[in-house]
């Protein structure tokens, strides 16, 4: 009989460590990878901008919280081996509220009523389960434990579950988490980060679009990079204004105002605020992209076709003479230039670049094979997803 004690006080450290081992792991990583951008957010917004979160010391003395209460929870049920991870629950919990109760950009959080509904149904399930499994611990056959016995995977099994509940009450939405990821690497001057963030997703919204504009014209890549990414809002929510729709969570305003020359009068729209800083000579280098990008995302090709000339030289010669005409301009400007040839009966100027000019004729020949919009639609954006033509014809707002 102390031969077999001994064995099942044995799998049961084994099944304790285990489910440890799990549980830090996860809830490690999950705070670190996933939810420290939103919780800097969230830190900011408590803390009123005067304290700021550090990822890994935030990360860790939560997890060690989350840790001593489950220790806790285990010295008072002593749920040991088939229901071990039941213990973690009381944790788990609290980690998804941590999500939860996080505010949003709009606003503080309000937590939905049916998470109130399955959180209240998920604890009398919980106490119920550790009442039965209370009592079947009086019956557990006495037979030896191994590494890979049911106890084991049932408390494995638990613990998914647990980790499925988070995932569900926490907030994934991609593009919150995308505009806390990317200010973070602009607070850390990684510009080349930021622009990375959320690339291969189509999820966005004005305020993403902005905050990849700032970090693509810190990098001097605005004009030739935008159109790469999907884009909302219009030309006005490239600057974080009363009047835009454009907001940053918690990086500096100050800092943005200062990359385009100074801050802005209370109550200015976008467009006053950009002519003011020209006409007053406070405008930066970037001021240009600003302004000329925010008419190619409205659609204006007509207003850009008119001021370009302010800003980058295009004459009849520099344009026709192709390699001058695409040393001289950014791509979107180039792809702009010629689809507003092809397509104005007077343009204000004619703009000729031979490679321009045979790739929008490409494009031409590519839609004309298709009869069917759908089908056209795939096609075009197959070959020409991330150009000002296929923004122009086939990107909706």
């Amino acid at each position: 009989m102390a031969y077999s004690r001994t064995n099942q006080r044995d799998s049961g450290i084994v099944i304790r460590t285990v489910s440890a081992i799990v549980f830090l792991t996860f809830t490690f990583l999950w705070l670190f990878s996933f939810q420290a951008d939103v919780l800097a957010y969230a830190q900011h917004v408590f803390s009123d901008g005067q304290t700021h979160y550090n990822r890994f010391v935030g990360t860790l003395l939560i997890t060690i919280v989350l840790w001593l209460l489950q220790l806790g929870v285990y010295a008072f049920l002593r749920l040991r081996n088939h229901y071990h991870a039941l213990t973690y629950y009381p944790s788990m919990v609290l980690l998804a509220l941590l999500g939860i109760v996080c505010p949003t950009p709009d606003g503080p959080s309000s937590v939905k009523w049916w998470w109130i509904v399955l959180l209240l149904l998920a604890t009398v399930f919980w106490a119920f389960a550790v009442w039965a499994a209370r009592v079947m611990s009086e019956f557990e056959h006495k037979k030896q434990p191994t590494f890979f016995s049911t106890s084991m995977w049932v408390n494995l099994l638990i613990l998914a579950v647990l980790m499925v509940f988070v995932a569900i009450a926490a907030d994934t939405s991609a593009v919150f988490h995308y505009r806390a990821r990317m200010e973070t690497c602009l607070a850390d001057h990684r510009f080349d980060d930021a622009m990375n963030v959320g690339s291969e997703s189509l999820e966005t919204d004005a305020s993403l679009t902005m905050l990849r504009a700032y970090a693509l014209s810190r990098q001097g890549q605005l004009a030739d990079c935008l159109f790469q990414y999907p884009i909302a809002g219009s030309g006005a929510d490239l600057v974080p204004l009363d009047s835009s729709r454009s907001r940053l969570l918690r990086y500096p305003l100050d800092s943005l105002y200062r990359h385009l020359g100074a801050i802005p009068r209370s109550g200015m729209t976008t467009s006053a605020y950009l002519s003011r800083l020209e006409r007053y000579g406070q405008a930066t280098p970037a001021v240009r992209d600003y302004v000329l990008c925010g008419l190619l995302i409205d659609r204006n090709l007509d207003a850009f076709a008119r001021a370009l000339p302010r800003y980058y030289e295009v004459s009849d010669t520099l344009a026709q003479s192709g390699e001058a005409g695409r040393g001289s301009l950014p791509r979107h400007y180039r792809e702009a230039l010629t689809l507003y040839t092809h397509l104005r009966t007077h343009p204000v100027f004619v703009y000729r670049d031979a490679v321009m000019d045979e790739d929008y004729a490409d494009l031409q020949e590519l839609e004309a094979q298709y009869t069917d919009p759908r089908e056209r639609h795939i096609r075009v954006k197959e070959k020409y997803l991330g150009s000002y033509w296929y923004y122009y014809e086939y990107a909706k707002h």
